[in-house]
């Protein structure tokens, strides 16, 4: 007896040995058992699903001896003559060869004569949407008025290649892919049929492979059957057919999970050199990590992973987040999409790997972003001391506080205008309550918002020394000349009538000692402009020239920055001193290399430091 192959030995005789087309089974039946036979039907899916067998057991079903029934008898000449496709009254047409108008009209011309034996005439038209567009015109008036003893079902993989003219004068029913649990089943009865073992991870396999067609589960099943000797395992097909398995990948994983790059370098030239082309070494590693992820999502039905989930690296499972085995996946798709046009697939594929071995160092930015806001609470708490319980929740999550952001390169430019800010985290209403740490210094030294003062100009090369600069005027009761305020919050009533005080009232403002003018500086400026109260803290060599406050700094970044300030600074520095005074900003870097080697780090800022495993500079 000739070999048969299985997608042929088990073809569906009846709809009750269809699988995975409930909905078109149910539909079918209860049509024909109620005599609401259609004059066209259009089926379209996907390959291998069931479309040409449906047609041909709805062809029996109306043309059974016993019918027309859902369920034909299968031993009538009818039927037997159908299945052996030698029946004159149901005619299969490829439509890929047989594509002109001129076929076409043949059929209508066929059409008006009766069937010879059965019931019904049909017209099984394969691959429809080949049809040429005259073709499909050319059928037209036939399928919508054809004789009462003629039926036309259409076949087709590609749905939208047939025209809605088409369309409109069919019932159309669509052909689903099959799950992997029912093709798992089907082949299983196969292995038994043709007296084969099989191993349920194989038939998994074969399944998955399958994507849902039946047919292709066949056709891989007979070609894995061909080399196991009547026993299909998992081991067989993955050296048999090249693959890599988990057995092979865990060993990789592991030396990534370990951050050595050499070891799991050498473990893929191991694989590659068995064999394995980089194109499925690539799609293995994707469905390795696609599997972890779900594993680890605890997702553990062998239907999705393919296999069992005890294969799978325990210690991989372990070291890796979720969201860096969504990052690893990421990285598997990538380089299936570069090995198409790279210079060598390999090197890519190298790449790849090396990349997987600095996997647990990655960091999502939504973690980044968490740990942003807690270093900038941390920071902000360090000058107060320990956190409040309250204030250890809010640091874990990202608040609104608007935090001094500016670049180096954006300060100089940023400086003169608003400050350049950032918002982290929620909005503003659920901010934690923040402590100012300077509000005890403020508080001591009466600050309030700034009364502008005429302000001097800063120091620059070539302008002539302070002493030979006109002197402040001697009749001191003509008022000064009001000056735009620094950029700050609103002044309220009081310091817009300071604007035209005279200069008497001046020296009637709060005073403080010259030691602690960097001090209040700083903390003036913290809450309008973070940047300039950053530059005064490192400012060094203070001063008290009486008409001028000189001070030095060793960073050229900060002398611009406090050189374009310079008018808010000597504002703020007469107010607090009483006195008008000018602000002479000068460049020192002998000290710089000195204090970088003897400047102690703050425990807050070092905690910050190995937080993002940065340096200090």
């Amino acid at each position: 007896m000739a070999y048969v192959v299985t997608a042929t030995r088990r073809r569906p005789r009846r709809f009750e040995d269809m699988f995975g087309q409930d909905f078109v089974v149910a539909t079918l039946q209860k049509s024909i058992q109620a005599g609401k036979i259609a004059p066209a039907y259009l089926f379209s899916g996907p390959r291998g699903c069931g479309k040409t067998t449906s047609a041909r057991i709805l062809a029996k079903s109306i043309n059974c001896a016993s019918g027309p029934t859902g369920t034909p008898c299968g031993i009538c000449p009818a039927c037997e003559e159908i299945a052996r496709g030698s029946s004159l009254d149901v005619i299969e047409i490829d439509g890929a060869s047989n594509t002109s108008v001129n076929d076409v009209r043949q059929i209508k011309d066929e059409v008006l004569f009766p069937p010879n034996s059965c019931r019904y005439k049909v017209y099984i038209i394969d691959e429809v949407h080949m049809l040429s567009t005259s073709a499909f015109n050319a059928l037209l008036k036939t399928i919508e008025e054809p004789p009462p003893y003629v039926v036309f079902i259409f076949a087709t993989t590609e749905l939208h290649k047939v025209p809605a003219t088409i369309k409109s004068r069919c019932q159309q029913f669509n052909f689903r892919l099959v799950p992997v649990d029912l093709l798992k089943g089907a082949l299983a009865a196969a292995a038994v049929e043709s007296g084969i073992e099989a191993e349920d991870e194989a038939l998994y396999w074969i399944a998955r492979e399958a994507t849902g067609s039946p047919r292709d589960a066949y056709t891989l099943f007979d070609q894995v059957a061909a080399f196991s000797d009547g026993h299909i395992t998992f081991d067989k097909i993955r050296d048999k057919l090249g693959l890599v398995g988990v057995d092979r990948i865990n060993p990789l994983a592991e030396a990534c999970v370990a951050g050595n790059a050499a070891q799991a370098i050498e473990l893929l030239d191991g694989i590659l050199q068995a064999g394995v082309s980089v194109e499925q070494f690539t799609v293995d590693l994707a469905e390795y990590f696609r599997s972890l992820l779900f594993v680890k999502s605890g997702i553990r039905q062998e239907a999705l992973l393919g296999q069992s989930p005890e294969r799978f690296s325990p210690v991989a499972l372990e070291a890796w987040s979720s969201v860096q085995l969504e990052r690893a996946l990421g990285v598997a798709l990538q380089l299936f999409r570069d090995i198409r046009y790279s210079l060598d697939p390999r090197y890519e594929l190298e790449l790849a790997v090396s990349r997987l071995s600095w996997l647990g160092d990655y960091v999502s930015p939504a973690e980044l972003k968490r740990a942003i806001a807690g270093a900038r609470t941390l920071l902000e708490r360090g000058a107060t001391g320990p956190f409040p319980e309250a204030d250890r929740r809010a640091a874990s999550a990202p608040t609104a506080r608007e935090i001094g952001a500016e670049t180096p390169g954006d300060a100089a430019r940023n400086a003169a205008a608003v400050p350049v800010r950032e918002t982290v985290g929620e909005p503003a209403d659920e901010e934690a309550p923040v402590q100012d740490p300077f509000a005890a210094l403020k508080a001591r030294m009466g600050m309030g918002k700034p009364s502008p003062v005429p302000a001097h100009r800063v120091e620059r090369e070539g302008d002539d020394p302070p002493e030979a600069r006109s002197p402040l005027p001697e009749d001191r009761s003509a008022p000064a000349a009001p000056i735009p305020s620094a950029p700050a919050e609103p002044a309220p009533a009081e310091s817009a009538q300071a604007e035209t005080a005279p200069l008497e009232e001046l020296s009637a403002s709060p005073r403080i000692p010259f030691g602690e003018l960097q001090e209040a500086l700083v903390a003036f400026f913290q809450t309008t402009k973070n940047m300039v109260a950053t530059g005064l803290k490192q400012a060094f060599d203070w001063e008290d020239a009486q008409d001028a406050v000189r001070f030095s700094v060793d960073k050229p970044l900060v002398h611009n920055l406090l050189e374009t300030e310079h008018k808010a600074i000597a504002v703020e520095a007469s107010r607090l001193l009483g006195r008008r005074v000018d602000i002479v900003i000068s460049m020192d870097q002998s000290r710089a290399g000195a204090a970088a080697e003897t400047e102690a780090v703050p425990p807050e800022v070092e905690t910050v430091r190995q937080m993002f495993r940065g340096t200090i500079q």
